[in-house]
């Protein structure tokens, strides 16, 4: 079905323009630190993960876009930002929207496929047993030190080696699992790929649910600029917790440990873990519906 401004909500200059500004000041809250760091070539290993990890610039969460549905009207061409001026939306007279209809099939289909994933990731039994390994599996027997130029471990590396082979190790997810330390990788309950991510992928995982950020990212402009900040502040988050559960010493940036070679440490795990699921399992719903919408047109 053809979109047109009749079927949108029209927000005058006066009112998206403020809106456009707050969500600016809400996004620089995240990104005036790693911006600051990335300019003197300083690291902080919480705060500017995200900025590493996934290759967005920082500026894509901080330029607002409306989303599907809604209608900009602006006083004159010159003043509309470039953003909008892109082909992916279309502009009649005075106002602009996301344009659906000029989408192309390698879009939608990069969408249709994201859907799917959620919607099979939602479908899933979440496991909540997990305790964080991953990021133990990768220093296993120390062959590599993934983040050493960062930080030191904060354990001896043989009880980091003997938490690994005394626990179960059941990571679901193929981006944690393909940096695991080549000897952890049998230890693993499941061998993930690429290819078998819809198989595997469940709402209990840190990174499954850190990844609604990148599935977010990958969706824009249709989804807007207000779900993409969301899910952004629930990965920076679910990283927060990913390091404090692992076996590197933060201590130089105040980054208290979750001791999950501990059972008070574990089940400290398990509690922030589902919490945080939950917001994913809420945010990956809604991710789902407005792509849903998008790909009907």
């Amino acid at each position: 079905m053809k979109a047109t401004a009749e079927q949108q909500q029209i927000l005058e200059w006066e009112d998206w323009t403020k809106v456009a500004d707050a969500h600016l000041s809400k996004a620089c809250a995240y990104t005036t630190g790693p911006r600051y760091r990335r300019d003197r070539g300083e690291k902080h290993p919480v705060e500017d993960f995200l900025f590493d990890y996934y290759p967005y610039p920082l500026v894509l969460i901080e330029l607002w876009h409306p989303g599907c549905g809604i209608t900009l009207r602006f006083p004159d061409i010159e003043t509309l930002p470039d953003r909008f001026k892109s082909a992916r939306y279309r502009i009649e007279g005075d106002i602009c929207f996301v344009d659906t209809d000029g989408m192309k099939p390698a879009q939608r289909e990069r969408l249709e496929w994201i859907a799917n994933l959620l919607e099979a990731t939602q479908r899933h039994i979440p496991n909540f047993a997990c305790h964080g390994l991953h990021e133990w599996a990768m220093v296993y027997r120390a062959e590599e030190i993934r983040h050493a130029s960062l930080a030191p471990l904060r354990l001896p590396q043989s009880e980091i080696d003997a938490l690994i082979e005394s626990r179960p190790i059941t990571c679901t997810h193929h981006d944690a699992f393909r940096f695991f330390a080549k000897e952890a990788r049998p230890l693993n309950r499941l061998q993930p790929t690429l290819e078998t991510r819809h198989l595997n992928e469940q709402p209990g995982c840190v990174h499954a649910n850190m990844d609604l950020y990148k599935w977010a990212a990958k969706s824009m402009p249709w989804i807007g600029s207000e779900l993409l900040l969301e899910t952004f502040r629930l990965a920076n988050e679910l990283r927060d917790l990913d390091m404090r559960a692992s076996p590197y010493d933060l201590s130089a940036w105040d980054v208290t440990p979750v001791k999950i070679e501990t059972p008070d440490g574990r089940k400290q795990y398990e509690d922030e873990q589902r919490r945080l699921a939950e917001k994913a399992r809420l945010l990956r719903e809604r991710l789902i519906e407005t792509l849903r919408s998008v790909i009907r047109g």
